[in-house]
């Protein structure tokens, strides 16, 4: 099919996690739309990795359109939502950016798809087996060093198996090997930049924080 008979334009925004281009395009391709990918400047080899195995599977040329940027986000986010020739736009990322998408694609009522913030919870009952528990609980928050749309930010377990279980995941979390995603056997790797950083060393010394003032009551 040639693009020209392509119908509509849907535009897809992802944030720094995991590579969910496909997830979204995937619907939109198949619908005979045309795609514009705008994925996180700082981890942008996915998206170009499919682009160009869909260019080598035969797609046509303007079908997957890739823009990269780091220092003009707002710019290229804005132009998207506002312009009449793109029929609908998904995004995975904050709220606040979420928000900001919504009011700029209101004028020309632009179809949304909006997967914005969260805060998941990992919930542990009396009666789960420590060791499945444990190793669901690493995938759920160690994965992509952590770096996911649906990573546990929240962990909850019951009275009964609470100690058990905190033991067990403290033992399990010192043997993961810190170091270069490249590196064999490495569980943990870099995050993408220094304000991820400074946000994991906040939630450090905010739950040392917690632990000090539980132990003083």
């Amino acid at each position: 099919m040639p693009v020209e008979s392509y119908h509509s334009h849907v535009s897809s925004f992802v944030a720094k996690t995991l590579p969910v281009l496909a997830r979204k395009a995937g619907a939109a391709l198949a619908a005979g739309c045309t795609t514009v990918w705008k994925p996180a400047g700082e981890t942008p080899l996915s998206a170009l990795a499919y682009a160009a195995l869909a260019e080598q599977a035969g797609f046509p040329k303007g079908t997957i359109n890739v823009v990269l940027t780091l220092d003009k986000v707002a710019e290229v986010g804005e132009t998207l939502c506002k312009s009449k020739s793109v029929c609908k736009l998904s995004f995975t990322g904050s709220t606040r950016v979420g928000k900001l998408l919504a009011r700029q694609c209101s004028n020309n009522l632009t179809k949304l798809s909006l997967e914005l913030g969260g805060n998941s919870p990992f919930i542990v009952f009396d009666d789960a087996k420590i060791e499945t528990a444990v190793e669901a609980c690493i995938l759920a928050k160690f994965r992509n060093s952590g770096q996911t749309c649906v990573t546990a930010n929240r962990i909850f377990v019951q009275e009964g198996i609470y100690d058990r279980f905190a033991e067990a995941l403290a033992d399990k979390v010192k043997t993961l090997k810190v170091g270069s995603g490249l590196i064999d056997g490495v569980f943990i790797g870099p995050l993408t930049h220094e304000r991820a950083v400074e946000k994991a060393l906040s939630h450090i010394e905010g739950g040392q924080h917690l632990h000090t003032n539980y132990n003083s009551c």
